[in-house]
């Protein structure tokens, strides 16, 4: 795995910024690694701004939709909460994803995930325990199922930048 220094690239908020093959699975192992999960983590938990979830189909028509922060796992995933809709149709024929997360902050600041889908979870307690809203304040919506969906975190990149040819 190849780490950049958040401050070569621009970064503010995360210390490393960690490249991965797109087709290989993400275990931190190393304590560098370890750190860069943390800082991921530390980053959404503490960071607020608006983020949104880009993915297509089998054919390559593209949906985005407003999502929540993910929740960052301790194996390194990085996990979201939805709803049978087009985001989760689209993953189910294509687990290739972009999430880009604006910091309410002045000026662009913010990341880019790029993400592989390994697994779902429907309904699990999980998904309930990791939920931040209630279901009250969402009347009608409790019977409805919910995914807890689980993606490898291939890439991360600031907002605005970092030529990648």
């Amino acid at each position: 795995m190849q780490a950049l220094q958040g401050d070569e690239i621009g970064f503010v908020g995360l210390r490393r910024v960690c490249f991965h093959s797109a087709f290989q699975t993400f275990r931190p192992e190393t304590e560098t690694e370890k750190e860069d999960i943390l800082d991921l983590r530390d980053y959404f938990e503490k960071t607020q701004g608006v983020g949104i979830l880009a993915t297509s189909n089998r054919e390559g028509k593209v949906d985005v939709a407003v999502f929540a922060r993910p929740h960052v796992m301790d194996d390194g995933t990085a996990a979201f909460i939805m709803r049978d809709k087009l985001t989760h149709h689209n993953l189910e024929q294509n687990p290739h994803a972009a999430y880009m997360f604006v910091e309410e902050a002045p000026g662009w600041r913010g990341i880019r995930l790029f993400l592989t889908k390994i697994r779902e979870e429907r309904n699990s307690e999980l998904l309930h325990s990791l939920s931040r809203r209630s279901e009250s304040s969402h009347p009608g919506t409790s019977s409805e199922d919910r995914f807890l969906v689980f993606f490898n975190v291939d890439m991360v990149l600031p907002a605005i930048g970092t030529d990648m040819r």
